[in-house]
């Protein structure tokens, strides 16, 4: 029953950001992660193949092919041949190795951002060193 009561969830789609300086098969393993742990890619779902995705973000297939290879040695993703591509049953849970990496990369993307914007490290610093006094005075 797939009329316009249905429930079934609109499907996953991947977004490249060209200028971020990240690479595409960093974006596509970072989007698989912030998706299975925000609950939009649960066990069981289906990815697009290797190549209908290169197709769709307009890169090479062994791009895609990396991503994917990555996520299966973590465990995230599960292939099995002439079926596709699904997320594993297992919870995603990022360690603490893990979890100060994305940070550092963060970090890294909002300097070069703001450094593109035309501002100094110092006023970015001041600006947070000001936003960190506003929450201490909320609690």
């Amino acid at each position: 029953m797939n009329g316009p009561t249905s429930n079934r969830r609109q499907p996953f789609r991947f977004l490249l950001d060209a200028h971020s300086g990240v690479p595409a098969y960093r974006q596509i393993i970072d989007q698989v992660l912030a998706a299975t742990a925000g609950g939009a890619l649960k066990a069981g779902d289906q990815l697009p193949t290797v190549r209908q995705l290169a197709v769709d973000l307009s890169i090479n297939p062994n791009t895609v092919m990396r991503a994917y290879r990555e996520l299966e040695i973590r465990g995230v993703l599960a292939t099995q041949q002439g079926t596709g591509t699904f997320i594993a049953p297992t919870e995603v849970r990022p360690d603490e190795a893990e979890r100060q990496r994305r940070l550092s990369h963060l970090v890294g993307e909002f300097a070069a951002r703001v450094g593109g914007e035309g501002f100094t490290l110092q006023e970015v610093i001041g600006r947070l060193g000001e936003l960190l006094a506003e929450q201490g005075r909320r609690k």
